[in-house]
């Protein structure tokens, strides 16, 4: 028996391959892997000495040989291919253990070009996918996590063509996502990110309980190790539409630094959000905003659950929070709640992916675009439009609202007083009804709104939108402008004696 084993990684490859030569392999390997396993005192074959040509052009052709690739690709279990493989001196190598060039650490560490065309990996990948095709015979390695595997099912007779077949999965998936990142890599330097193919990969996390609806089936996928790393679950299983609302409520808890924000979503949308002097105040400020939309929520907080404020959570049902981190005494206080699910990152503040591209499914395809995000100044550079400056209050209140305008559905606005929203209206037809919606619902809540901060993600179309906000006690406007109406909302807002505000962008979510 033979195996061909070649990595860049070697982490683990000489215990490795030590065991498969006690189990009776010989050895035959390449370049660095060859020099490593023969330090460590390893009886291991040369792959020139079985291709009988050199390696050449500094290494660029190491393993392109019929002597290799035949070994690895002919059938056991066709007469025709074993006499071949004798008349032409082909030797049949039956385990092939192959990790590829680093691309993905290169790119992160340089932009040299030449450095990085030379750690494009070719024959890594074509030994890869020969011995994924001869799955049937031949036993394919890509991931150093599945050495004790391999060797068990050597060691145990267990080496059957199933095990082969999932290995053999693997590698595809392997060199699949490897070609997917050198063309995304190749496309973002020479075509802006959109070339003629576009490709997203992801790697599985967890299974979801279910998808949208208990019909469908689910998972959740990372883009790198974001969630792997940054994603602990203390208690229930989320589901595909909590991790939907987790990222929602992350991101705009999220969005304010080191600041104590909370941020309560339900069904994809904010109903509560305030940023106090402690996570307690936090809470207690944000659910305000709508109790009864909270209810069966979810919850991001901006920080550590302690016990005081896991006990006012525990007042009413909610169905998942997720936070930096949790005190033990806060999760026990907390467990409490039979049906309550609890996720931590294991971090001081929450952290985010800021992941760098969107896409949405569409009918037949997608439509993937740059990630949208607030500048840093974006707020701070808006344009004053009217007589009146906003004070320091306001403009802390003028930019909440403004962030939360950008990560909820579109039409939207978005009132906050005192650092705390007092009123949403989301998701509408009309930007008007929109804030229509928001007055009406923090009236029936007993929410005064008198000296809010009201924030629109698009232009005012009319100047109805400053009339209801005048009617509610609106003090300051931030929207991005660019109606041809325009004229008349600075007018109007100068009526009132509004501070009104232009950034200029506009932030869409639909």
């Amino acid at each position: 028996m033979r195996a061909l084993i070649s990595v860049s990684d070697k982490s683990g490859v000489v215990n490795f391959s030590k065991e498969l030569v006690n189990l009776g392999y010989e050895i035959i390997s390449t370049g660095g892997t060859y020099k490593a396993l023969q330090e460590a005192g390893i009886a291991v074959i040369e792959a020139n000495e079985v291709t009988k040509f050199p390696e050449c052009f500094e290494g660029r052709v190491k393993t392109l040989n019929p002597y290799i690739h035949g070994g690895i690709l002919h059938r056991r279990d066709k007469q025709s291919h074993l006499d071949q493989a004798k008349e032409l001196g082909v030797e049949g190598i039956d385990l092939v253990c192959v990790n590829l060039y680093p691309f993905k650490a290169t790119i992160e560490k340089t932009d040299d070009f030449e450095e990085i065309i030379e750690n494009i990996d070719i024959g890594g990948p074509a030994m890869v996918r020969s011995a994924a095709k001869n799955f049937d015979s031949v036993i394919i390695i890509t991931d150093v996590a599945d050495y004790d595997l391999v060797l068990s099912n050597l060691k145990n007779n267990t080496n059957t063509v199933e095990f082969r077949r999932d290995m053999m999965i693997k590698a595809y998936e392997h060199t699949a996502s490897y070609d997917s990142m050198i063309a995304n890599y190749m496309n973002k330097r020479f075509n802006n990110g959109f070339g003629e193919k576009q490709f997203i990969v992801g790697n599985k996390v967890f299974d979801t309980r279910y998808g949208e609806n208990p019909h469908q089936k689910g998972a959740l996928y990372e883009f790198d190790n974001h969630f792997s790393t940054k994603f602990k679950t203390l208690k229930g299983e989320a589901s595909f539409n909590n991790m939907g609302d987790i990222s929602g409520a992350a991101k705009i808890a999220s969005a304010f630094g080191a600041d104590n924000a909370i941020a309560i979503v339900k069904h994809g949308n904010p109903c509560g959000f305030a940023i106090k002097d402690t996570l307690l105040e936090s809470y207690t400020e944000a659910l305000k905003c709508d109790p009864v939309s909270a209810f069966g929520g979810v919850v991001a907080v901006n920080g550590i659950v302690e016990l005081d404020l896991a006990k006012k959570m525990n007042e009413i049902f909610l169905e998942v929070i997720f936070a930096a981190d949790f005190t033990e005494e806060a999760i026990s206080e907390l467990s409490r709640k039979q049906r309550i699910k609890l996720f931590s990152q294991g971090t001081q503040k929450l952290e985010m992916a800021n992941d760098p591209i969107n896409f949405k499914i569409v009918d037949g395809g997608f439509v993937f675009q740059d990630s949208d995000a607030v500048g840093a100044n974006e707020v701070k550079n808006a344009e004053l439009k009217t007589s009146r400056c906003a004070i320091e209050q306001e403009l802390k209140d003028m930019e909440i609202a403004y962030k939360i305008a950008s990560l909820t559905k579109s039409n939207c606005v978005v009132y906050v007083k005192n650092s705390a929203m007092v009123a949403v209206g989301m998701g509408m037809t009309s930007r008007v009804d929109a804030a229509k919606a928001a007055l009406r619902k923090a009236a029936d809540m007993g929410i005064d709104t008198t000296g809010s901060a009201l924030a629109s993600e698009a232009f005012f179309p009319f100047r109805d939108s400053i009339d209801a906000a005048a009617e509610a006690g609106v003090k300051c406007v931030i929207e991005p402008g660019g109606s041809v109406r325009d004229d008349e909302v600075i007018a109007a807002a100068n009526e009132y004696g509004m501070a009104l505000y232009f950034s200029g962008v506009r932030h869409f979510l639909h």
